[in-house]
């Protein structure tokens, strides 16, 4: 009985030894929700945002409204459905960088969790309020107010940048307002 309680003691230590080992503190893991039912069983992609090939697109189908992907590559990544649920579905971007991420897939999609995807989700935000008063002014023929929107919006993502420590989103933004 000792011996068998010895051994299983054993197991136990050099498993949590091995998990332990096998921790990688470059691991990006994201951890995703898909609250709307019809995703369920469904695809969700992790797509890299530069030189994506079918060798380095990750997939995993969505159980129980929840899925993940783990990666070791620091990158801008797409979060993406299948083509059809695209019209239900908000596409988001994430940074993948070590760390943990949560990452809600739905009609509004979003990310949270670590530094750099805070202040993606930040970025979207603006993004998102920038493109609502563009198409108001569009609609109304007001190029003048189009025209001050969008320098104070490529000013807000400046600023943003400024303030990022170099990295994976410092590059990815500062590409877009040069």
């Amino acid at each position: 009985m000792r011996k068998s309680l010895f051994l299983c003691c054993l197991v136990a230590i050099v498993a949590v030894t091995v998990e332990c080992g096998n921790t990688n503190g470059n691991t990006c893991h994201v951890s995703g929700v898909a609250p709307d039912s019809m995703m369920e069983g469904k695809w969700v992609f992790l797509v890299p945002f530069d030189n994506a090939t079918r060798n380095n697109v990750d997939s995993v189908l969505v159980k129980n409204g929840r899925f993940e992907f783990r990666s070791d590559t620091q990158m801008v990544a797409k979060v993406l459905t299948a083509f059809l649920l695209q019209l239900d579905v908000q596409p988001l971007l994430i940074v993948v960088e070590p760390g943990e991420v949560e990452v809600t897939i739905a009609s509004t999609s979003s990310a949270k969790g670590t530094p750099q995807n805070d202040s993606l989700q930040q970025w979207k935000e603006l993004t998102e309020r920038h493109n609502s008063e563009m198409a108001a002014f569009r609609r109304a023929d007001n190029r003048a107010a189009a025209d001050s929107a969008q320098a104070v919006y490529v000013k807000r993502t400046q600023q943003l940048v400024r303030n990022l420590k170099h990295g994976v989103l410092h590059d990815f933004l500062n590409k877009l307002v040069q």
